[in-house]
């Protein structure tokens, strides 16, 4: 999780902020054909994440072939793929000064704000009772992970959109609603608190039982869910961490309370 955490971060910004138009639909080619063979077509920063995220993940099938659970690291391959190409079409919208609706935004950014991808990932390492069956669950976008990447996708634009429209950035869902709707900043803000809202109940509403798949599973997209609203209630202490990101670093790591 980790390190595709740092791997899906490098991604983020080649495709918000560094990459050129030409540069992002060659490497979104090279990143679907999945072959290290790709690599003499891109420019030299793409080629280091290029190489790093195939050794990541042939070390990654290579440990789990041993368990005879492979298919699990081919879910992840997909999900990487999936995620670039929502990348990609944010950056084309940008490139082209489009801001789309909101119904037509929020079906690229609930799969470019990551939380298939982590979810998928955070199963791979678990205990035999996920199953196939559980990644093809999760992939077919069940109603927990589809709150969970709401959560996501809205916190984050709400307190990351004013940073990310100044230095050029695709349109955020505060910016789509508003050009749609004709609505105020604050309406929008509203709007979305209450999708959030709803959401936390979707998630909920998974718990019932019986559940679909292992509660355990539920719990990875729980707890994701908890880290966005820990990072993203009030600031964005993933992209400009302040003084609540270190507060609770410090709790967790430094001032801890022996239990």
């Amino acid at each position: 999780m980790t390190k595709l955490i740092c791997l899906m971060s490098i991604l983020d910004d080649i495709y918000d902020a560094y990459g050129t138009y030409d540069e992002l639909e060659i490497f979104t080619k090279a990143i679907n054909r999945w072959d290290i063979s790709c690599i003499d077509q891109l420019p030299d920063y793409m080629k280091v994440w290029y190489k790093e995220v195939l050794n990541v993940y042939n070390d990654m099938e290579d440990l789990m072939s041993k368990e005879g659970k492979a298919y699990r690291v081919h879910f992840m391959i997909d999900a990487m793929k999936r995620l670039s190409e929502a990348y990609y079409v944010e950056a084309k919208w940008l490139h082209e000064n489009y801001i789309p609706t909101m119904e037509e935004y929020m079906e690229i950014a609930l799969i470019s704000c990551g939380y298939l991808s982590l979810t998928i990932a955070s199963f791979v390492g678990m205990e035999d009772n996920i199953t196939k069956e559980t990644f093809i669950w999760a992939w077919n976008d069940p109603k927990i992970l589809r709150a969970s990447s709401t959560i996501c996708r809205l916190m984050d634009d709400v307190v990351g959109h004013e940073f990310e429209q100044e230095r050029g950035h695709v349109s955020s869902a505060v910016e789509c609603y508003m050009k749609q709707y004709g609505a105020s900043k604050q309406a929008a803000y509203d709007e979305f608190f209450k999708q959030i809202n709803d959401a936390w109940k979707g998630i909920n509403e998974g718990f019932l039982k019986p559940t679909a798949v292992p509660t355990s599973a539920l719990l990875r997209i729980l707890n994701l869910a908890k880290v966005v609203d820990l990072c993203h209630k009030g600031e964005d202490a993933y992209t400009l961490a302040g003084d609540s990101a270190e507060t609770s670093i410090t709790a967790l790591l430094i001032d801890s309370i022996p239990i």
